[in-house]
């Protein structure tokens, strides 16, 4: 089991496939692994701009390396899960279309062919509502049965960062705790990455750019600078990221831990935020 948090490098996608296979390998030992795999080349089609009237991503980044953390970090929970025996079982075709929703979770940066304006980092305020569209698509294209193209999209909206999570029409409890995994992941695998502080000036970009497009002066996601989003990130990590894992996820990230009880995710978050406080505090590196 430990094997699951050897280092993998997430700015490639067959290196993450291969450890999604391996994950559903383990699990699943007698189902066909297809699906996984075809699940990859649509998704990475679509970020090169070669499904569609789309462009390839150039949102610097929500960009695929960002996808493909989430994806790793998302396969490695549902494996503990698995593991752990929880109820309800963890089945192949759910995991299937969990690898589906957080590979296509972030879609909604994509741009459309004749859209010549700024970068898909515009569209944040309202990406999640067009990645599930845009889901929703695609697996209509790949003929999927329209409930099973719910599950996805149901999935993808436990990404939100307002998302009320009892507003969404779970179709079974099953499809809701990996839904919440999928929530789970997309928080820590951005987090946990080594480059998260140095790419905290890139996220910034993003936000400025959307805020700017909106027209949005105020709130959540509002910040004078890179410098102040920095300041700010210890903060978001206390009061938003934990309490949004232990409580609305309902603690999913604990099938991330280790066998000595330790969780590597959130000891390299940790690690990350204090770099960045000690940056903060002009703390030699």
């Amino acid at each position: 089991m430990e094997n699951r948090f050897r280092e993998v490098e997430t700015k490639s996608l067959p290196a993450v496939r291969r450890e999604l296979l391996a994950a559903f390998h383990r699990i699943f030992p007698n189902t066909d692994p297809t699906c996984v795999e075809e699940a990859f080349d649509w998704v990475d089609e679509a970020f090169r701009g070669e499904y569609g009237e789309y462009q390839p991503i150039d949102a610097k980044y929500h960009d695929f390396e960002h996808t493909l953390q989430g994806a790793l970090c998302f396969s490695r929970l549902l494996e503990g899960y698995h593991a752990a025996g929880e109820m309800p079982r963890l089945n192949s075709r759910m995991f299937e279309l969990g690898v589906l929703a957080i590979l296509l979770h972030d879609t909604g940066y994509l741009k459309k062919a004749d859209d010549k304006q700024g970068t898909g980092a515009k569209y944040t305020l309202v990406h999640v509502s067009r990645s599930s569209d845009f889901a929703a698509a695609l697996l209509r294209d790949k003929d999927f049965e329209p409930a099973e193209i719910r599950s996805v999209q149901n999935m993808i909206r436990c990404t939100g960062v307002n998302a009320d999570l009892g507003t969404i029409p779970f179709q079974s409890e099953l499809e809701q705790k990996v839904g919440f995994a999928l929530g789970t992941a997309d928080l820590l695998g951005q987090m946990a990455a080594a480059d998260y502080v140095d790419k905290l000036d890139i996220l910034y970009q993003e936000f400025e750019e959307s805020n700017r497009y909106n027209g949005k002066v105020a709130g959540p996601g509002v910040f004078t600078s890179a410098e102040d989003l920095r300041k700010k990130t210890p903060e978001f990590w206390v009061r938003y990221v934990l309490p949004k894992i232990e409580a609305d996820f309902a603690g999913m990230h604990r099938f991330l831990n280790t066998s000595d009880g330790s969780n590597p995710y959130l000891d390299r978050i940790r690690a990350n935020i204090e770099r960045l406080q000690d940056q903060l505090n002009g703390v030699p590196a």
